[in-house]
């Protein structure tokens, strides 16, 4: 199959007391791996709406969007994703609830995430952007 043209998508990142909110994904790229909640910016869509959308189907929580954290570019031979992550605030207390495509949610505690099968340059890409520090996710 042809790559088509890039696809904008948004993606929500929130920590909280040193957890970090995940999904595992039930889709490719990364199915079954743990990610970043987040999905695909709609037709007419605002980023930020993108994001508030996405967190809540995924995750079964209400949050807002903060600033832009980073991106990152994802490339394989049936996609082309531009993935702009951002801050988000969580409203409400209470568990995360796996929805749309997600098969499962959780908080992470941050020395956890070293054990965990994430996807692909997750890790680099949050020590890059200070929302964690090398030892949380290498263990040492």
């Amino acid at each position: 199959m042809k790559v088509g043209r890039p696809e904008l998508c948004a993606g929500a990142v929130a920590v909280d007391h040193g957890l970090l909110l995940l999904v595992k994904r039930g889709t490719d790229p990364g199915k079954g791996l743990w990610s970043l909640p987040g999905g695909r910016v709609e037709s007419g869509e605002s980023v930020v709406a993108a994001v508030v959308r996405e967190f809540k189907e995924e995750t079964g929580l209400q949050g807002v969007c903060g600033s832009l954290v980073g991106w990152v570019e994802q490339m394989g031979v049936d996609h082309h994703f531009v993935v702009m992550d951002f801050l988000v605030t969580v409203l409400e207390d209470g568990e995360p609830v796996a929805g749309g495509d997600a098969l499962d949610a959780r908080w992470v505690a941050f020395e956890e995430l070293a054990s965990m099968d994430l996807v692909d340059g997750l890790s680099d890409f949050l020590v890059e952007h200070s929302v964690l520090e090398d030892r949380d996710i290498r263990g040492v």
